[in-house]
């Protein structure tokens, strides 16, 4: 008969995510966003050949990128909320600084300067608050 401490040890433990700055646990604060590549040189920065990376590009539009995603954490020692690139090797986890650039190859994000097919008139009536919206109409 084995020993209850031998039973629990069977429980997924939590994921080992560190500030970069003060070597303390991130707190996960949203989902995971996925990243996916749309060109040969992205795929080349992940150490896929040249010739397979323009093969990839050239059958599928976009490729997903095993083990990467965006994710925001929050971090006792800043006290604020950041968005990481997370990198996932074996057991461990990288993280730095989501850049901007990854933020286009994220799916399922919102963009920052709001959905680009909205017209300024839209964003304007979006933002008043009230029902006397009407007069503009007249």
């Amino acid at each position: 008969m084995q020993n209850k401490c031998h039973q629990n040890r069977k429980r997924s433990k939590r994921r080992a995510i560190y500030c970069p700055i003060h070597r303390c646990y991130l707190h996960s604060m949203s989902q995971k966003y996925n990243l996916y590549a749309d060109s040969a040189g992205q795929l080349q920065e992940r150490g896929i050949g040249r010739q397979t990376a323009l093969i990839l590009v050239a059958t599928k539009t976009a490729v997903s990128l095993e083990g990467e995603w965006l994710e925001a954490f929050w971090c006792d020692q800043c006290e604020q909320t950041k968005w990481y690139h997370v990198k996932k090797c074996d057991r461990t986890y990288e993280v730095s600084i989501a850049s901007v650039e990854l933020w286009q190859q994220a799916s399922g994000v919102i963009h920052p300067a709001g959905n680009p097919s909205v017209g300024e008139f839209t964003r304007t009536q979006a933002r008043m608050v009230g029902n006397n919206n009407s007069k503009y109409f007249r």
